[in-house]
């Protein structure tokens, strides 16, 4: 594990590199996650390429800034700054839910960075936070509201949301994605991210995408229902959709393997 201060914030991640002439892949995780969530699929991409793994402030070991304005358009801005910071020229990005849209930022912010694109059940078409919640996070103590609200629902239950094959689950499980939430520093952030967070790029701001995307999806998937996957692959100009079975949201825990496959045929070595 590493650790860079970029714009002001320091940003953990995980590299994996043994030769300067193999394709660059940059994994980017979820809402709630962290790199923690790439932990089956990183053994099998790091014998092929140079694997960049990052956990987006304010998530993993990054840090929980109460200073940071946690706008999609500002964590794609440090994700271009580490990866220029690393002097790789062209990557190819990786995305899983929240971290796909931040891809598709990044794409728009920085096209010539930008290799191709893969979206691992990507968020897509949010609109931003209604104005009320906006205006509550303001409220003192609003951060206390976001962690009792969390701690109510608790990991296992996200985790049984997030999987369609419940025996994956077990206490090592539990544990890597309760760990950054031991930090209370997180809840003020995540109310910084909620009054930030503007709404996902629009279908004219998808049809300008011009990279190859590859789209993956569990067809089981009850957080991004498969639907958006299909909406995004008629925006996006030069994609392919690819659906797995008996797959749920959180595909680089349940289907290493197919995803691994899939990324090798996209991203020849």
């Amino acid at each position: 594990m590493h650790a860079s201060k970029v714009r002001g914030i320091q940003v953990h991640y995980e590299l994996y590199k043994t030769s300067n002439h193999k394709p660059v892949l940059v994994l980017l995780h979820g809402f709630l996650s962290s790199t923690f969530s790439y932990r089956r699929l990183i053994p099998l991409l790091q014998k092929e390429y140079t694997v960049l793994s990052i956990d987006l402030p304010p998530f993993g070991k990054s840090e929980k800034s109460t200073r940071f304005t946690y706008s999609y358009k500002n964590i794609a801005s440090v994700v271009i700054d580490l990866i220029s910071s690393l002097q790789f020229k062209k990557v190819t990005l990786v995305g899983h839910s929240m971290g796909g849209q931040i891809c598709l930022y990044i794409a728009k912010q920085k096209t010539d960075l930008v290799d191709k694109i893969v979206l691992l059940c990507s968020s897509g078409y949010l609109k931003r936070m209604p104005r009320s919640l906006i205006y509550s996070t303001y409220l003192p103590y609003f951060h206390y509201i976001v962690k009792r609200k969390l701690e109510r629902q608790g990991v296992k239950h996200n985790l049984l949301n997030v999987v369609f094959n419940h025996s994956l689950i077990d206490q090592d499980m539990i544990n890597g994605y309760t760990e950054p939430f031991l930090d209370n520093r997180i809840f003020m952030a995540l109310t910084r991210m909620i009054r930030h967070r503007e709404g996902d790029l629009t279908p004219q701001d998808l049809h300008t995408i011009e990279h190859p995307v590859l789209l993956i999806w569990g067809e089981q998937d009850r957080v991004v229902p498969l639907s958006v996957g299909k909406q995004l692959h008629k925006d996006l100009p030069n994609s392919t959709l690819i659906t797995i079975k008996n797959t749920g949201h959180l595909v680089p825990e349940e289907r290493p393997e197919i995803v691994f496959k899939h990324i090798s045929h996209f991203v020849p070595v």
